[in-house]
């Protein structure tokens, strides 16, 4: 079985909460409850924010210079 695709995170503890966005589309957090919440609220923005149905996405990429 082949492994699942990754993707990068950033988190964070603010209280009780974990917030964090996903490294590609730094504009868009989300939050959760426990680190495994906030994993979950990840995984369900990245489906929606490269679903293709919503308009004017922001993302960050690499650029080759050369």
């Amino acid at each position: 079985m082949p492994d699942a695709p990754t993707t990068r995170m950033v988190y964070w503890q603010e209280d009780e909460w974990w917030l964090g966005y996903l490294e590609e589309f730094p504009d868009y957090w989300t939050q959760g409850e426990t680190l495994e919440d906030l994993k979950d609220h990840l995984r369900a923005l990245y489906l929606d924010l490269t679903s293709g149905e919503l308009p004017g996405i922001r993302r960050v990429a690499e650029l080759t210079l050369v």
